[in-house]
């Protein structure tokens, strides 16, 4: 019994450890999906706020800070203010349906995103938290 489980155990470090090798490395793929983002989004250090903030650094810091000058929805502000990060689970949750990750999030199930852009694919969301992390000083 106790070998079962110290083998699952290591079993699932290794996984674990593999999808975040594996995501890092796909920082250069991520690079090019955010090409997707970029009707609302600037991605450089310094860029202009467009229909949504600029990305530089966001995954850095609490959501919002650093983003000075950009009116976030209602929905965003209440799931702030609940004080969710910008952890991988929840930065693959909101990019694959960010009104539905502001409500479940907020317990507001009236709370909207101003992005109504949804990133479906998983591999897609993860090369673009990859990309998104190289952004930084």
């Amino acid at each position: 019994m106790k070998k079962t489980i110290v083998m699952a155990a290591a079993a699932l470090a290794v996984a674990g450890f593999a999808s975040t090798s594996a995501m890092a490395q796909d920082a250069a793929a991520g690079e090019k999906v955010a090409k997707k983002c970029l009707a609302c989004h600037t991605f450089e250090k310094g860029g202009a706020h467009k229909v949504g903030p600029n990305l530089f650094g966001a995954v850095h810091h609490k959501p919002g800070e650093g983003a000075e000058g950009f009116k976030f929805s209602d929905g965003f502000l209440a799931a702030t203010a609940k004080g969710f990060e910008w952890t991988d689970e929840n930065l693959m949750a909101y990019l694959e349906d960010p009104t539905a990750f502001l409500r479940a999030t907020s317990g507001d199930d009236k709370a909207r995103s101003k992005m109504t852009f949804k990133l479906k694919d998983e591999k897609e969301r993860q090369d673009v938290i990859a990309y998104l992390k190289t952004l930084k000083d």
